[in-house]
Parts: C-alpha cells; structure tokens; sequence
C-alpha cells in the first residue's frame, strides 16, 4: 500500500506494534522443552484478544497463526509437536491483520547460548536487515536493498536464499510493489517511492541459496546447513524510513 493521510499511518502502526509485541512475547517463552506449538497458541490468543487475525491464515490457509521454523527450516516451519532444545537455531514469523492493515516481522535466535558460528550468522542477518532499511530513500532504486543484503552477506561470509524475499504489504499480506529480491537485480527498474509499505526480510544462510519444500507442503529447509531472518514493515518517506515493528 502506500501511505497517504496520518489515519493509515496510524492503523499501520498499532498493526506493527501489536506483531512486534507477540513476536517479543513468543520468543521470550522459546525455551528448551517448550512445544512450537505452544509458543503458536500464545501468539494466537495474544492476536485474539487484540482482535486482530493470523495473516497466514487469513490469506493462504496456513495451518498455524504464526511461522516458527527451526534448525534446517529456515522459513514456514509448520508449529507442531516439536520440542525446543538448548542451541537450537529458531525463526519465529509473525503477521498479522489489524483493523484492516497488515503488518509483518520475524526474527531468528537460538534457544540457549548461541555457538560462535550461530552469532556470527545472526549478526549478519541482522545487520544486512538494518544496513538495508537505513538507505531507503523516495526515488531510488528497489533493487538497492538486493544490492545492500548482498553486499554485507558477502562481506560476512554468507549467502544469500535467492527464493525468499521481501514484499509489498499494508491492507495485504502481500502486495505492490510484489517480491523485492534480496540479491542484486540489475534489471529490476522499480523505484521506491513516498509512503511506499514493504517488508525488508533478508534471509542468510550458511550453505544454501534455495530452499527445498518439505513433505508437509509448507516448511522451506535449507538443503545443506542453515539460515536466519530478521524483519520488518516499513513505509519509505524522502527522509529516514518508518520503521512500524
């Protein structure tokens, strides 16, 4: 979507305030021998009770309120009876609809003290997430933020899951402007442009740069080693970007 009076700003806001808010409290209770899924019924009654709904739900059926992917599964990790365990790598992806606008954030930690290897690959991600989101700017180029992930991705030592991306969102899940790449697309010409909504999603991974789809139809893993995400929703103004999770 993109942003054109302060009452849409608004609801985007306590859209992205109340995703950022389950997303902490979710990770907060990711502890060794906690369920995936009962860290998804707690993000599920947390929306309840906002009187918000699940995005993935909402929009493609998915069998959780929330994502939560671990180790391997770097993304659409069905929450099921999955016990978490100390140095587990997890992804917790959280979208959800609120009064009629969507909002989007996921995060990547490990249960327990992190190995060095897990910090550097969080670091990184995270890093690439920030560094991307800092340089938007109305009028330039989309394939930017591809050419900022990439470039500290390499810098790090990691690589880059060419089929996850970024997207358009606001009154979808996903939207305008469609999948923004998180590598380097010469010939993507698009341009941000004021009050632009999209999600800056780089996702990192040690070995792989595609994902292989599970027998469950949902849960992406990467083939070899693994991968971390960190997200938010922002809406691009000719100034500093919004961040709205």
């Amino acid at each position: 979507m993109t942003i054109e009076h302060a009452s849409e700003l608004e609801g985007l806001r306590r859209a992205g305030a109340l995703v950022a808010s389950i997303l902490s409290a979710m990770r907060d209770a990711a502890a060794a021998g906690v369920r995936t899924r009962d860290l998804d019924a707690m993000g599920a009654e947390l929306m309840r009770k906002a009187g918000a709904r699940s995005a993935p739900q909402l929009t493609y059926g998915f069998p959780g309120a929330t994502c939560i992917s671990v180790n391997e599964v770097i993304a659409h990790g069905i929450p099921d009876d999955t016990m978490l365990h100390d140095g587990d790598l997890v992804n917790i992806d959280v979208s959800a609809e609120l009064d009629g606008y969507f909002a989007d954030t996921g995060a990547s930690f490990v249960v327990g003290t992190a190995s060095a290897a897990q910090q550097r690959l969080l670091d990184a991600t995270r890093e690439a997430r920030d560094a991307a989101i800092s340089q938007l700017r109305a009028g330039d180029l989309l394939n930017g933020i591809g050419r900022t992930i990439e470039t500290i991705a390499a810098k790090r030592g990691f690589r880059v899951v060419r089929d996850l991306q970024s997207h358009g969102v606001g009154r979808a899940l996903h939207e305008a402007p469609g999948s923004i790449p998180g590598y380097f697309d010469r010939r993507d010409t698009r341009r941000l442009h004021d009050g632009m909504v999209i999600t800056v999603e780089p996702f990192l991974a040690t070995h792989a740069t595609r994902t292989m789809e599970l027998g469950d139809g949902w849960s992406l893993a990467c083939p070899k080693g693994v991968g971390a995400q960190f997200e938010h929703t922002v809406v691009v103004t000719h100034g500093e970007p919004i961040i709205v999770t």
